[in-house]
């Protein structure tokens, strides 16, 4: 299956102050778009509402269509995201975090782990597959995040700065993986400050006073 990701007109604020502003985007499944903005832009708030964790205060999310719905599990098993902190569990090692997520979809066992094991190869952290999660930096920790949210195969991929800890070798990593996962068909959102990156999508929107421009 594959997807396309629309906003429309979407408004939301927090403590007060209005993020985001009559903002409409869409993605096609095969493409993958930068968003660019400095810290603070509100480029991860996007992000939350684009991957239905945070409601809108207007406009409407659609995926394929269809109105998004916060907390559906159909919908949100489409998705693989890669947010700020990660959300991995520090006491399990690299591999248990990604197996996980296969798991949540009823991949259990020896297809688990391979599949698991495939994906953080793909990222270039094969070594640390057995190292809890609490030992790696903070690269590695954001390249088992993303190999976690990859590893399902998912219709829609945001992540957020997801080469921020990176060096220029491993940023080329990620890019490729998330590059792969377009081409394998998903629509795929990035926010990022770095323009070098962006350069790398097939397109770039720049936040400006809450609204995107090309």
């Amino acid at each position: 299956m594959t997807a396309r990701l629309a906003a429309d007109d979407i408004a939301y604020r927090r403590g007060g102050r209005t993020v985001l502003d009559g903002l409409s985007m869409s993605v096609d499944a095969g493409e993958m778009v930068a968003v660019v903005g400095p810290s603070g832009s509100g480029k991860s708030s996007l992000l939350a509402v684009l991957g239905g964790l945070e409601p809108p205060d207007g406009g409407t999310v659609r995926l394929d269509g269809a109105q998004l719905r916060i907390g559906d599990p159909v919908q949100r098993r489409r998705f693989g995201l890669v947010l700020q902190g990660y959300g991995l569990l520090t006491l399990l090692t690299a591999a248990e975090n990604v197996e996980i997520a296969l798991q949540a979809r009823g991949v259990i066992g020896q297809e688990a782990r391979l599949l698991a094991g495939d994906a953080l190869t793909e990222l270039g952290i094969a070594e640390v597959s057995r190292k809890l999660v609490e030992k790696l930096s903070g690269g590695q920790q954001q390249r088992v995040a993303i190999a976690r949210a990859l590893v399902t195969t998912p219709d829609v991929v945001l992540a957020d700065e997801p080469t921020a800890e990176l060096d220029h070798g491993s940023q080329d990593v990620v890019i490729d993986a998330l590059r792969a996962a377009a081409d394998g068909g998903a629509a795929v959102v990035l926010a990022t400050h770095d323009p070098e990156v962006a350069a790398q999508c097939n397109r770039a929107l720049r936040f400006h006073e809450g609204r995107l421009a090309s």
